[in-house]
């Protein structure tokens, strides 16, 4: 069934290609409301392509914030049924000035695609749309019952998801949700996701005095907004960055030696990964850097600003200051739990007579784990392999997918990734890439994929088999 299909997604490549190209091109930044035409503008062309490829149930599913995209095909009684998954919005394309060619503008340069979107997420989610298309062109059907959801908000930590999920339960029934976002762990060695660090986030804002002062009438006797908003961030970790906020991490999963041998197995080279990045190490020295960026909790400073930021000299001194923060959470820890940890910090190290103001909780999602026995892993794995011809690798992530632990808490619903981005590939980042080598992949292994998940039967795709 697989080779048909391949062959008809083959000779439709250029095609498939250009219809990337145009969802590049639609800039869906879900986290800022002035791109809201554009993020409708990516829904409607996801919409009309659902429904170009026969799917004749392609609506929206609204909850409290973007709407998701759906769509189901559910013509295989006794098989498997899967969400297949992807996202639409994508992340802001600042700064703009370090873009080596427009953002929202495609451009190909030596085998690799450019543009905001291209690798997080709308290659791998182009590649799953069509490779089910291709098999209700090719075949008239899938080897698998899918529900294809899409979502508007993963880029800025899905928080109207649970509002879908709890008006329209009953469209999101499936057996396991397959994600096409959630990347490759390695460019060398194949890897399918089994796991992800759970998130939270907190912003803030001190005032050190009714308004901005001189700084040479007042500096040296008036505390300076920035410098304290600096000293408070600074006592999140030691100087090895190590956390120092009491019980943070307390309610996390032990650390087994099996997880440490499952973090180990992954081929990964410590020295070469900071050369390839050129960032300076920093965490627990005690653990491997797969341990820090996969099992470890962590708390990160993603933005700080306050003062005079323009061109030339202001001799101000600020009076407030502002600063972003999120948290990447182990298994096991509660993001609930983590937030008010991190808030009590803040409150009991902020200096005397400092005004401090911490943002209502942001929500937040916790860590996700696929176990290991789990047959679309076994699946996923042996098709990898016989597409590298060396063996794959199970891998946990260090980002988060919020809809693992969303599904798994509100559906009970098992998830995998078997996304094609690589780590490099400047993911929210300037000059974001994917590429072709992985697009052309794709197009073949995720048809095989679905081919032997639909050689089970459901009951045989629900059994966990722990060897």
């Amino acid at each position: 069934m697989s080779d048909a299909v391949i062959a008809h997604l083959a000779a439709q490549r250029d095609t498939i290609l250009e219809r990337l190209k145009t969802l590049i091109r639609i800039p869906s930044v879900s986290t800022d409301p002035a791109f809201a035409p554009h993020m409708q503008a990516a829904r409607e062309f996801l919409l009309n392509r659902l429904k170009e490829a026969g799917f004749a149930d392609a609506q929206l599913l609204e909850g409290d914030g973007q709407p998701a995209v759906y769509a189901s095909w559910m013509g295989a009684p006794g098989k498997p049924t899967l969400v297949v998954y992807g996202h639409y919005d994508v992340q802001p394309p600042d700064p703009l000035a370090l873009w080596h060619s427009p953002p929202f503008e495609p451009a190909i340069r030596d085998g690799k695609l450019y543009g905001r979107g291209a690798s997080d997420v709308k290659g791998s989610t182009v590649i799953a749309v069509e490779t089910l298309a291709a098999f209700l062109a090719v075949t008239g059907g899938c080897p698998v019952n899918v529900r294809v959801f899409l979502e508007g908000e993963e880029e800025c930590g899905s928080p109207g998801l649970r509002s879908i999920v709890t008006r329209h339960r009953e469209k999101l029934q499936a057996d396991a949700l397959l994600s096409a976002d959630g990347g490759r762990a390695s460019t060398s060695v194949p890897t399918v996701g089994v796991g992800s660090r759970g998130i939270a986030a907190l912003e803030m804002t001190l005032r050190t005095a009714p308004k901005d002062g001189h700084s040479g009438r007042y500096g040296g006797a008036v505390r300076n907004a920035l410098r304290e908003m600096a000293a408070l961030l600074a006592s999140l970790h030691d100087d090895q960055g190590r956390i120092q906020v009491a019980g943070f991490g307390s309610d996390a999963q032990p650390i087994t030696n099996t997880m440490r041998a499952a973090a180990a197995a992954l081929p990964f080279d410590e020295a070469q990964w900071y050369a390839d990045f050129g960032g300076l190490p920093w965490g627990d020295p005690t653990d491997s850097v797969a341990v820090r960026l996969t099992l470890r909790p962590t708390i990160e400073i993603n933005g700080m600003w306050g003062g005079y930021t323009g061109a030339g000299t202001k001799t101000v001194l600020p009076a407030e200051a502002h600063a972003k923060i999120t948290m990447r959470l182990a298994p096991g820890m509660d993001p609930a739990a983590a937030q008010a940890r991190l808030r009590a910090h803040l409150r009991a190290h902020v200096a005397p007579g400092v005004r401090l103001e911490l943002s209502e909780d942001q929500g937040g999602s916790p860590a996700s784990t696929l176990d290991e026995g789990h047959p679309m892993l076994r699946a996923a794995l042996a098709v990898l392999e016989r597409e590298h011809g060396q063996a794959a690798y199970p891998a946990r992530a260090g980002g988060t997918l919020p809809v693992t632990a969303i599904f798994a808490e509100m559906l009970g619903m098992p998830a995998m990734k078997f996304g094609l981005a690589m780590p490099d590939e400047d993911v929210h980042a300037p000059n974001e890439f994917f590429r072709l080598s992985s697009f052309d992949e794709g197009l073949r292994t995720w048809p095989r994929l679905l081919s032997a998940l639909g050689a089970l039967s459901a009951e045989e795709f629900r059994r966990i088999d722990r060897g």
